[in-house]
C-alpha cells in the first residue's frame, strides 16, 4: 500500500544510523531548531513505568494486541528485544501525517526502506555515518557498557546498515556535530517547505 503526496499532509523525517553514530543527539538538536517537527511514539508490550503516559512515552499494548496487529500489518516496522515488542504503528503514524503534522521518526535501516515504500515522495530518509567503521569501534568502546561479543554484534550490524546508505535520500558523515546538525536542518527544512 502506498501513500498518495498530498500538499496539505504532513511529512516524515526519519533519521537511521549505526548504533554509536549520534543519531539521538542529532535528531534531538534538530528538532530544537525545526520547532514544527513533532516526534513518532512508539508502540511497546514493556510495562508502563512510574511517570510514564500512555501515548506521550509510548503506546503501551498488551502482547495479545501487539501480535494481532502484527499479523493484520499495522506496524510500519517492529522487533522483539529483551523480551519486549516494540514498534511504530502504521495508523498513528497516519493520524499525524492526515492532520497536517510533520514528524521526526528513529527507525533501524530496514524500517526507514520499509517506510519509504509506504509513503513515498512524502517520506525524506535521512541516513548519518560515522566517519569509518574504526571510529564507530572506539566510540562503541568508550561507552564501556557491552562486552566483546556484544561489540562485534553491533559492529557487524553497521556495517550490514552502511551497505544500504545509498538508498537514502540524504546521507551525511557525522564527523563534526554542530555541522551535521547545520547540514541536516537545512536539508529538512527545504523539504518540508516543498509543497
Amino acid at each position: 500500500m502506498a501513500v498518495e503526496c498530498v500538499s496539505n499532509r504532513g511529512r516524515l523525517v526519519v533519521f537511521s544510523a549505526p548504533s554509536g553514530t549520534g543519531k539521538s543527539t542529532v535528531a534531538r538538536m534538530v528538532r530544537e531548531r525545526i520547532v514544527d517537527l513533532g516526534f513518532s511514539v512508539s508502540a511497546t508490550t514493556r510495562a508502563m513505568r512510574s511517570g510514564e503516559q500512555d501515548g506521550v512515552d509510548y503506546h503501551f499494548l498488551s502482547r495479545e494486541t501487539f501480535e494481532q496487529k502484527i499479523l493484520e500489518g499495522g506496524f510500519i516496522e517492529h522487533e522483539f528485544f529483551f523480551g519486549n515488542f516494540y514498534g511504530t504503528l502504521l495508523d498513528k503514524t497516519m493520524e499525524v501525517v492526515d492532520s497536517g503534522k510533520n514528524l521526526l521518526l528513529d527507525l533501524d535501516v530496514k524500517g526507514a526502506l520499509n517506510l519509504k515504500k509506504l509513503f513515498g515522495d512524502q517520506a525524506l530518509l535521512v541516513f548519518l555515518k560515522p566517519p569509518s567503521l574504526e571510529v564507530l569501534a572506539s566510540r562503541l568502546e568508550g561507552r564501556s557498557s557491552e562486552g566483546p561479543e556484544a561489540l562485534r554484534i553491533r559492529l557487524e550490524r553497521a556495517a550490514m546498515e552502511l551497505s544500504l546508505a545509498d538508498r537514502f535520500d540524504y546521507v551525511v558523515v557525522n564527523d563534526d556535530l554542530e555541522e551535521t546538525v547545520e547540514a541536516v536542518t537545512a536539508r529538512i527544512s527545504q523539504f518540508l517547505s516543498q509543497s
